[in-house]
């Protein structure tokens, strides 16, 4: 087995590093000046603009999409690594290279299953990073981790669909510059398969019947680099029915698509999270001094630091192999490493940004470290793209298959 990257993977961890140092890190401290004197809080800073620019200069751009004809045509292998790497600034450089969630999602969704006029209206300003998305699927009456409970209407009338319910949750839909909702609701609530009730349908944010209600939070953040995670109402909004994405009753089989690649986006990203939690740890435990010893002197403390080490290796592998798979032998043979990394992942990062937390005492609780947010985010991912419970009882029914 060869574990080491390939030359393109290699250029470009060097000049993403590069980036990462010379751009993206001094960009931290300013983008929480540029919004303290925003007029909205969920205006963008400028300095997302310069990075943006730089990051398109130097070609770091649309990373994720494995397809030439629209991204850098990287493989998941590839872009793993790379994903890492923006996943040390998580509110920063996915933005600034055009890798951001849900944009990537609905990038891919749209180059998947979108048609032409679609894609022209829509991916292709996505793809240039000029416009944002949302993936409008969460509802807060029903238990949406069982996607055949969502309960929003789509309903075609005449030469068009009219789109009723209520979602919240829905990242990037407090930003300005989200122009549109991808919105999965049921198109035939009387279909025997429960699983071909639902349908996707492009709705514009403009559209009259569309009310962005509120951006609710997440362990008190709002996340507004991000653009929010918003209650959004659909009363009645009209849109063409060629917005439909697919056919009719074909959504959850679209919204899989969707949410396998993004499930491993996120893993890898929470890989690089865990690794600047160790960095400030390490540079933590070293420049201070309790009980008459450095804290790196503190037997805990080293044994923290050294967990820390194992879980990230352990957690990288399995990630990668993930990759791999579904670069090999795709997204459904590699079914359970996704719902395994899926499970893991997100568990023991959480575990390491809080021991980060605890080492910094009262300064890791504080906006002054990004640990409280990084924190914040992790745990939040225990129940994005599906919660922990969900994929074990999917992930355990597989295994014990195998033996009945």
């Amino acid at each position: 087995m060869d574990f080491a990257f390939d030359a393109r993977t290699e250029e470009l961890r060097e000049r993403l590093l590069a980036f990462m140092e010379e751009y993206v890190y001094p960009a931290e401290p300013v983008a929480a000046e540029q919004r303290a004197r925003l007029a909205s809080p969920w205006d963008t800073p400028a300095v997302f603009g310069e990075l943006k620019a730089e990051a398109r200069r130097q070609g770091l751009w649309n990373l994720f999409l494995p397809d030439s004809a629209y991204g850098a045509g990287l493989t998941n292998l590839q872009y793993a690594p790379l994903a890492e790497i923006t996943g040390r600034s998580p509110h920063l450089a996915p933005t600034a290279t055009n890798c951001a969630a849900p944009d990537t999602g609905n990038m891919e969704l749209l180059a998947q299953f979108g048609s032409e006029e679609q894609k022209k209206q829509w991916l292709d300003p996505l793809l240039a990073g000029e416009i944002r998305s949302a993936f409008a699927m969460t509802e807060p009456e029903v238990a949406s981790s069982d996607a055949t409970n969502i309960e929003t209407r789509i309903e075609r009338v005449g030469d068009a669909y009219v789109v009723t319910g209520r979602k919240w949750f829905i990242s990037g839909a407090m930003n300005p510059d989200c122009k549109v909702f991808i919105v999965m609701g049921k198109t035939d609530p009387r279909a025997a398969d429960p699983r071909r009730q639902q349908s996707m349908i492009l709705v514009p944010r403009d559209t009259p019947g569309v009310e962005v209600r509120r951006a609710m939070t997440v362990y008190g953040y709002e996340d507004h680099d991000h653009g929010g995670h918003a209650e959004v109402v659909f009363d009645g909004a009209r849109v063409p029915a060629s917005n439909l994405i697919g056919e009719e009753g074909t959504g959850f089989t679209i919204a899989q698509a969707r949410l396998g690649p993004g499930r491993i986006h996120h893993c890898m990203r929470l890989i690089g999270m865990a690794e600047r939690a160790i960095e400030l740890m390490c540079r933590r435990a070293i420049g201070r001094t309790a009980f008459g010893k450095e804290l790196a002197a503190q037997g805990v403390v080293q044994g923290w630091i050294a967990d820390a080490r194992v879980t990230v290796e352990q957690l990288r592998l399995l990630v990668l192999k993930t990759a791999w798979l579904m670069d090999t032998v795709g997204n459904r043979g590699a079914h359970t490493e996704i719902q395994a990394i899926k499970i893991a992942t997100p568990r023991a990062v959480v575990g390491i940004l809080d021991q980060a937390v605890q080492l910094h005492g009262a300064g890791g609780v504080s906006q002054d470290f990004p640990l409280a947010e990084l924190w914040a985010a992790a745990r939040t991912l225990r129940l994005a793209d599906g919660p922990d419970e969900v994929h074990q009882r999917s992930l355990a029914q597989r295994e014990l298959k195998r033996y009945r």
